[in-house]
């Protein structure tokens, strides 16, 4: 792979200015790794817990141990993490479906959820299909301010109306495919007070995908009532094959185990078949992953910033971060397009197929995607993606090592030059 002297020297540039910022994710790095192994040591964790089990997998000592582990490192009562939940979305409709019921409002306060989320709720797809409206659950929504802090006093003015009847309030950390910003946990932290004064027996939900080791502390540290994530995201580490996890208090994470198995079964049951070793390990490398694809996406956006290719990019290339996603506003079909082909020839699998716009279940608009992962759809891996609308946002994030991640973006930026997009 060959690149230009010009994307070269700009990278060159990049990481010069960029050497104090790395340093401050080397330090929360360094951070969350320390939290993670004295959980390990509290634990007691050995070889011993990597043992599969079967059938009901009753007695999994490493299930078990696993889940304290995550509770104390979130900042939880409680937890569970299992290869069995599919994706990002499975555990949120595990954790969404266990806390609501007929005539309980679900209110969404960081504006509309990522797409997937849509047919859960029941905003589209069939009725009868068993959405949560078709439930009995209703929907209401407030959206983020324009310079992307929550809207209190509809916040407040909804809350006031609904009272009780809000069983969640729900906030997406990160931005999904919205043009926005992600929420810090300080932010969210914030809200959360004012919420319970008003509401208290409404449990506050984040979507903290994206989200996990970017900061030295969760959204459960700051009284959020349950969070849920995607293990082949940041806190898989790259390791974790598929799973998801859901953290937050005893009671919430109780309600969300009987969706999970059945009620009276709850986290007594499922096999661990062989994963557990994957799930330990993924954990303990999530801090370290998460820091590289951070690394990644600085450099990202110093390429496709105004100081380099000149596209509106979205953090700013020395902005700090609460998240791993880095957009880049492309303006184009084509530009975005090409974004994509260039993470996918930049990428170690599959660097030879050439991404194309395609109606993706579970989505609106058609979607385009680049993922050359060694995990399928993992999203801590290098990786692009975008829906094609307007603005045309191409949403990059991961990259298991810098230097990976690194040789992507070159590329990316390469194929963007090729197709005569961008800055001369």
């Amino acid at each position: 792979m060959e690149f230009s002297q010009r994307t070269m020297d700009l990278v060159s540039e990049a990481e010069d200015a960029l050497r104090e910022r790395f340093a401050h994710i080397d330090r929360v790095s360094f951070e969350n790794t320390k939290k993670i192994m004295d959980a390990f040591r509290n634990h007691r964790v050995s070889e011993a817990m990597f043992n599969p089990t079967s059938g009901y997998g009753y007695d999994d000592r490493g299930r078990d141990t696993l889940d304290a582990i995550w509770a104390e490192v979130m900042g939880a009562e409680a937890a569970f993490v299992r290869h069995q939940i599919v994706n990002g979305t499975q555990a949120l409709t595990i954790g969404l479906f266990g806390l609501l019921r007929p005539g309980d409002v679900l209110f969404s306060v960081a504006g509309k959820p990522y797409d997937t989320l849509d047919e859960v709720i029941g905003n589209s797809g069939t009725p009868g299909n068993g959405s949560l409206r078709d439930f009995g659950v209703e929907y209401r929504q407030a959206d983020l301010l324009p310079d992307g802090s929550f809207d209190e006093e509809t916040i407040r003015r909804v809350l006031s109306e609904e009272g009780e009847r809000v069983k969640v309030v729900f906030i997406q950390r990160s931005k999904g495919y919205l043009n926005r910003k992600t929420l810090s946990v300080d932010e969210i932290g914030a809200l959360i007070p004012k919420v319970k004064a008003l509401v208290p027996n409404a449990y506050v939900v984040v979507d903290n995908c994206y989200g996990e080791f970017v900061e030295t502390k969760e959204p459960t540290a700051v009284g959020a009532d349950m969070i849920i994530g995607s293990l082949i995201k940041n806190p898989g580490g790259g390791m974790a094959e598929t799973g998801g996890y859901i953290a937050g208090t005893a009671r919430a994470v109780e309600l969300a185990s009987y969706r999970l198995t059945s009620v009276g079964c709850g986290l007594e049951v499922g096999a661990s078949m062989g994963q557990n070793k994957s799930l330990f390990k993924g954990l303990f490398y999530a801090p370290h992953t998460t820091a590289q694809a951070l690394k990644t996406a600085h450099l990202a956006a110093y390429l496709f910033g105004e100081r380099g290719l000149g596209f509106e990019v979205e953090p700013a290339w020395n902005e700090e971060r609460h998240d791993i996603i880095q957009s880049v506003i492309t303006r184009s079909a084509e530009g975005l397009c090409a974004f994509c082909r260039g993470i996918q020839a930049g990428s170690p699998i599959d660097s030879f197929v050439t991404p194309e716009p395609w109606e993706m279940p579970g989505y609106g608009d058609k979607v385009i995607m680049a993922a050359g992962a060694f995990t399928q759809g993992s999203s801590i891996e290098l990786s692009a993606d975008g829906p094609l609308r307007e603005p045309y946002t191409a949403f990059f994030q991961g990259g298991l090592t810098y230097e990976s991640g690194k040789i992507g973006i070159m590329s990316a930026a390469e194929e963007v030059q090729r197709a005569g997009l961008g800055k001369k």
